[in-house]
């Protein structure tokens, strides 16, 4: 009878562990993939290329001999981050944390949905406001306010926010904001402007490297995670700063804001500043795929001077510029960038300052502006010897006690040197300038693709 029992065990074991695979490893199911190019960006094929100076180093620099290394595919961002796409950045921290500090007004006053004031911006409570163990983390972790004390508790983002005065429902919702606001004294021409201080994105960090070297068992991950709020809002004084007895005004009251601007490149934001925006997509991407059940995607990030460069050869070996070269200018006598040609004449290439992202003819990865237009940050500390002893494979030297970070491809106001593919700069990681913008990149998630497997 024993025996029996023992059968019967065995056999429904069986039958409710196998699922149908017949005992065999046939293994275990995740969601549904399937590879997408996120929008804006083109896949780069993976490769190996020459990294490093193409001709002579006129400028004796010694910084970036030839080098044979080999990139993994990516997506990379066909133009540099504009205006209008850093403003959706911008926009979803002012209107989380506008949102939160209603909501802790409403929640301090007892205001509740339906009183036709502050109310209907409460935090939604109860079965309908409980929150998913992802919304618990982007709330917790990233509004910018720091602790609050609210944590946990769901923002109502059903209500569309009032900015104009005349419809303000309430004197709760006039008072928070009041405190949204710069100060009645530093108003200019009347008009009280939002104080951009208070837009701040808590960007986290989670340091792989350090975790996947460390010996001492008494750490843990945690130890190994930095919170830090970063400043948002692109310092517009650049334009100011960067040059004396000049007259930019009209850039530094304009450039940023104005919609005849959305479609250049944003400005004035430091390197952290562009990692937040990195992480801050990263997010927005996910949180959207994870609404439907999807798998998530691999985060976005700052291109690693190795990858700058393979992108922006397009392919061509040996190149000066991403168009080929030697010259800046095609046979037909027009520059092929944006930047100072002829010893200071700016106009030359048909701007003055900069010009729209996607100007000018893009190269053979169909990335446009790799050279000329604004510099760009890089996921890379300027290390001068570091071509001597980085990876030949996935290269990048990034030193967190290094503030020197790369910017590659020159800019508007750089003289043709400087848009070689092969030159390396930097510049301090809390400097903004009026010349120094980015663009994100994305680790291709699938099946590989390298560029002999496309060309064969």
């Amino acid at each position: 009878m024993k025996k029996f029992f023992v059968l019967i065990a065995v056999a429904v074991f069986v039958a409710s562990c196998g699922k149908g695979d017949r005992g065999m490893v046939v293994g275990a199911k995740g969601k549904k993939w399937h590879p997408e190019k996120p929008y804006g960006m083109t896949l780069i094929p993976g490769g190996a290329f020459i990294m490093g100076k193409s001709d002579d180093d006129i400028a004796a620099t010694r910084n970036a001999p030839a080098k044979t290394v080999t990139v993994p595919s990516f997506y990379m961002d066909e133009t540099e981050i504009t205006n209008a796409e850093y403003r959706q950045f911008t926009n979803w921290v002012r209107d989380s944390i506008f949102r939160t500090n209603l909501a802790i007004m409403a929640d301090e006053n007892g205001a509740t949905p339906g009183d036709d004031g502050i109310g209907e911006f409460a935090f939604l409570d109860g079965e309908e406001g409980e929150l998913t163990p992802w919304e618990q983390y982007l709330q917790d972790n990233y509004v910018g306010l720091g602790p609050t004390g609210y944590e946990g508790r769901k923002l109502n983002r059903d209500v569309d926010l009032i900015w104009d005065t005349e419809e303000i429902p309430d004197e709760f919702y006039a008072e928070v904001y009041d405190n949204f606001l710069i100060p009645y004294e530093e108003a200019y021409n009347g008009e009280r402007t939002i104080d951009t201080d208070k837009l701040q994105f808590m960007y986290t960090e989670y340091d792989v490297e350090a975790v996947a070297r460390n010996r001492d068992k008494s750490k843990s991950r945690k130890d190994f995670i930095t919170q830090e709020p970063v400043p948002v809002y692109p310092d517009t004084t650049v334009w100011i700063r960067d040059f004396n007895y000049s007259y930019n005004e009209p850039m530094h009251n304009d450039y940023y804001y104005h919609e005849a601007y959305s479609n250049y490149p944003v400005v004035g934001v430091n390197w952290k500043q562009a990692k937040a925006f990195c992480q801050w997509r990263t997010l927005y991407h996910n949180g959207y795929r994870k609404q439907r059940n999807l798998e998530r995607v691999f985060e976005y990030r700052l291109p690693s001077e190795a990858e700058w460069e393979y992108a922006a050869r397009g392919g061509l070996e040996g190149a000066t510029y991403p168009w080929g070269g030697p010259y800046a200018k095609n046979d037909r006598g027009c520059f092929l960038a944006n930047f100072k040609p002829l010893r200071g004449d700016y106009a030359a290439d048909q701007a003055v300052y900069t010009v729209e992202a996607d100007a000018y003819e893009p190269n053979d990865y169909n990335l446009y502006n790799m050279s000329g237009n604004v510099s760009e940050w890089v996921n890379s500390s300027y290390e001068p010897g570091a071509y001597e002893f980085m990876s030949s494979l996935s290269p990048v030297v990034n030193d967190k006690e290094n503030k020197r970070k790369g910017v590659r491809g020159g800019s508007w106001k750089d003289v043709s040197y400087f848009l070689q593919v092969g030159t390396r700069d930097y510049e301090y990681q809390d400097s903004a300038r009026s010349f120094i913008g980015f663009r994100t990149v994305q680790t291709y998630q699938g099946t590989d693709i390298t560029l002999n497997a496309a060309t064969n």
